[in-house]
């Protein structure tokens, strides 16, 4: 059971990052992964596998599209799975994504149905993977933004990067797919998907532009862009790059930078996007950082847009392709390099930042925290498979290591399972793993 406004009350996980505010945190269950020997099942499924969400306990979807960057036509693609062994119960038909190669979302709303974002397409499907609605947006362009708000709306925004024309922002009813007044076209592109807060009966959302951080007022018929609040987090784009998602946390909005990296950077030189004649040789995220800057930790007070930054690493050329974590209770954000390598427990009072502890891993994707426990989820890639890791944030050990003996990793979302288990998405593969 969640209280989320806007998604399937009987749902634990009901949309990525566990809400919202993409906390990312496991508030019921612990893994008690020390001194276990975990039990791991992997499919090799050849597709873009996405995220994991709960529909009722013990029923889960998976969502993904095609990784045709050459090639048959791409299509997005929702499965029931089962989550004792990973099998495929019941299977979308091939969804439209207008081409457009990229992860998307999916969630599940009010009446327990599924929603899916992928390229410029919206779709809402039942419980047996079958199409009631198919929405076309109206902009020609891969879509990364999805949250349902509290008045059951649903929020969706074009991805563009900072050589590109202003991002839009897209409204529409999560029960008919009808859109609500008129899109809201941003002043600048923005690369990092949407975060949302309903503060004193006002809904916001935060989206991070090619500058600037952006707030959004949402009214019953109409979006405004709140001029009162849109600090700046970037000036120099040969020093640092984009920011990915934020996360809203301890009364701010935290993120990091230097997302935007080349194989980003190619698959967004196209349109559609990711649709190429030949396969390019950048579609790498280890490939060196085309800025000079090292990774930064930037937090913004959500009431007055005050600015703090930290650089946890000590390596130039930084990059991330997924956002960071607070934990706020024990005042403590998980930071990571992915090309660079590392991953660090950041301290942070009276908005003074100090180093806990750091691990020589190579995250790349969206963790989960289980907070019961204080065992940080992670992948770890070492250039032949990719791992999980599972970290005690108070003492910065690793708890356990294990090899998923999947071929890639990139920037995808775990998920909690049912059962002291964890859920993993990635290119070509999917895991599960019990302790």
């Amino acid at each position: 059971m969640n209280n989320l406004n806007g998604y399937y009350k009987n749902s634990p996980w009901p949309v990525e990052c566990g809400g919202n505010k993409r906390q990312k945190i496991v508030s019921n269950g612990v893994l008690n992964s020390k001194d276990k020997k975990p039990k791991v099942i992997t499919k090799i499924n050849n597709r873009w596998n996405v995220m994991f969400v709960h529909r009722n306990q013990g029923e889960l979807f998976l969502g993904g599209t095609m990784p045709s960057f050459i090639g048959p036509k791409p299509f997005g693609w929702i499965q029931k799975i089962n989550p004792d062994d990973l099998s495929v119960l019941k299977e979308s038909p091939k969804l439209k994504c207008g081409d457009h190669i990229w992860c998307g979302a999916i969630a599940v709303n009010q009446d327990g149905n599924i929603l899916k974002v992928n390229g410029s397409y919206v779709h809402l499907l039942d419980n047996n993977c079958n199409v009631i609605k198919e929405k076309k947006l109206s902009v020609n362009q891969a879509h990364n933004g999805f949250l349902i708000l509290s008045d059951n709306t649903l929020i969706t925004k074009d991805i563009r990067l900072a050589n590109d024309k202003e991002s839009t922002l897209t409204r529409l009813d999560s029960k008919t797919l009808e859109t609500i007044g008129d899109p809201l076209t941003l002043p600048e592109p923005s690369m990092g998907r949407i975060a949302s807060l309903l503060e004193d009966g006002i809904e916001y959302i935060y989206i991070p532009g090619k500058q600037k951080i952006w707030r959004i007022i949402v009214h019953n018929n109409k979006m405004e862009i709140d001029y009162s609040w849109n600090p700046f987090y970037r000036h120099d784009d040969k020093k640092q790059g984009l920011a990915w998602d934020g996360c809203i946390s301890d009364d701010s909005i935290w993120f990091m930078d230097n997302g935007d990296i080349e194989t980003v950077r190619t698959i967004f030189s196209e349109n559609p996007n990711g649709r190429f004649e030949s396969f390019p040789q950048t579609l790498d995220w280890r490939l060196p950082a085309p800025w000079e800057g090292k990774v930064r930790l930037l937090r913004f007070n959500i009431k007055t847009g005050e600015k703090y930054s930290y650089e946890p690493f000590s390596q130039q050329k930084g990059g991330i392709i997924a956002p960071p974590l607070n934990i706020s209770k024990h005042k403590l954000c998980i930071v990571w390099d992915s090309i660079n390598g590392g991953i660090a427990g950041i301290s942070y009072n009276d908005n003074k930042f100090e180093k806990n502890w750091e691990i020589n891993i190579r995250p790349t994707m969206q963790p989960i925290y289980f907070e019961q426990s204080n065992e940080l989820v992670i992948n770890h890639f070492d250039d032949k498979s990719d791992y999980l890791v599972v970290i005690d944030v108070l003492e910065g050990k690793i708890l356990s290591k294990v090899n998923l003996r999947t071929p890639m990793a990139n920037g995808m979302f775990l998920t909690p399972g049912f059962n002291n288990d964890v859920l993993y998405c990635s290119t070509l593969a999917i895991s599960k793993v019990s302790w």
